[in-house]
């Protein structure tokens, strides 16, 4: 299997780490450094603005999972690229933002990608990330790395009063969670272009989710699975489902009586089939689910009927290691 590197400057790379670890096709994340003259750096070095180096991480993951596209966009999600003097409450080149490109594809790909985010309006300032050739990338020290994980108190408090949070929080209204990089944070949420789409999904996955298709009843993956977790959309990943409300329905799909996150289930008047019915869409994935219907048990009297091609469901015992780590509390 044939592994690639991406490498992004964002500021503090603690606070660029968590939400790539969290993607998925994504192997390892490294906090480091790159760009300067100063060989094998310290932090002492690089953060005192001596080295000439950015604080960065680089990113290995499997093309054939997520494409360089889909980190690019995530990218655009966790800084603040009109800022030309620092990110936040840092302040020197130490902590300017920059694109770092292996080849020339990905620098294809990243100034396609820049370009359209400046014509989109979504800032009033110019894009000042750079969009800079890769160099020799050098590990920061053990205690940099996962500080998330290892000081979650103090990544919280860092990421919160640095200003970080609120910009993101501000600057994609549409994704209430973009500032947080929780689990669920919907900044990694996102929808693969079609020809990643074609490449990852089976053709079933892909009839269902892409075309409006619909699985045989009783010949599906997760009909009949009794097993504690939860179901994610199969193309971008968000939380859809839990076991804790799914129900034997006997139509022969998986039926569940709500879902896990409202907020990231869309619904629409479905007049296909000389019928009138409700159809279920995930909301950042845009996939077609199934349908919902009112003939469903307590307490909700609902019955999302959905196609297992479109779901990729996580056992409880892996949701922490898979990004989910806040869903383990349905199941204690």
């Amino acid at each position: 299997m044939k592994h690639e590197l991406a490498t992004f400057a964002g500021g503090c790379f603690w606070c660029m780490e968590k939400p790539f670890e969290q993607h998925e096709g994504v192997i390892s994340v490294v906090a480091g450094y790159t760009g300067g003259h100063t060989k094998d750096p310290t932090y002492e070095e690089v953060s005192g603005g001596t080295s000439g180096h950015l604080e960065a991480v680089q990113v290995t993951f499997d093309p054939e999972k997520v494409s360089y596209a889909t980190l690019v966009e995530l990218y655009w999600h966790l800084v603040d690229p009109t800022d030309a003097s620092g990110q936040f409450a840092d302040r020197g080149t130490q902590y300017h933002t920059a694109i770092l490109v292996h080849d020339q594809a990905q620098r294809a790909a990243a100034e396609a990608s820049k370009a359209k985010l400046q014509a989109s309006g979504r800032f009033d300032k110019p894009i000042a990330t750079r969009i800079l050739p890769a160099q020799e990338f050098y590990p920061a020290e053990d205690y940099h790395q996962d500080y998330y994980k290892k000081n979650p108190e103090r990544y919280q408090a860092y990421h919160h009063y640095s200003g970080r949070e609120g910009f993101l929080e501000t600057a994609w209204p549409n994704e209430p969670d973009a500032g947080s990089h929780a689990a669920s944070s919907t900044a990694t949420y996102t929808k693969p272009p079609a020809a990643e789409l074609r490449q990852r999904l089976t053709p079933e996955q892909y009839h269902v989710t892409q075309e409006e298709g619909t699985e045989r009843p009783f010949a599906n993956e997760y009909w009949d699975n009794k097993h504690e977790g939860i179901y994610v959309d199969v193309v971008s990943g968000e939380p859809l489902f839990s076991s804790t409300d799914k129900f034997k329905s006997g139509t022969g799909w998986p039926s569940f009586v709500r879902p896990l996150d409202k907020d990231n289930i869309v619904e629409h008047t479905d007049r296909k089939l000389f019928m009138t019915r409700t159809e279920v869409r995930s909301k950042h994935g845009d996939s077609h689910l199934g349908h919902v219907f009112p003939d469903g048990p307590e307490p909700t009297g609902l019955r999302y009927c959905i196609n297992s091609a479109a779901l990729r469901f996580i056992p409880k015992e892996d949701l922490e290691k898979e990004g989910y780590g806040e869903y383990l509390k349905l199941f204690q």
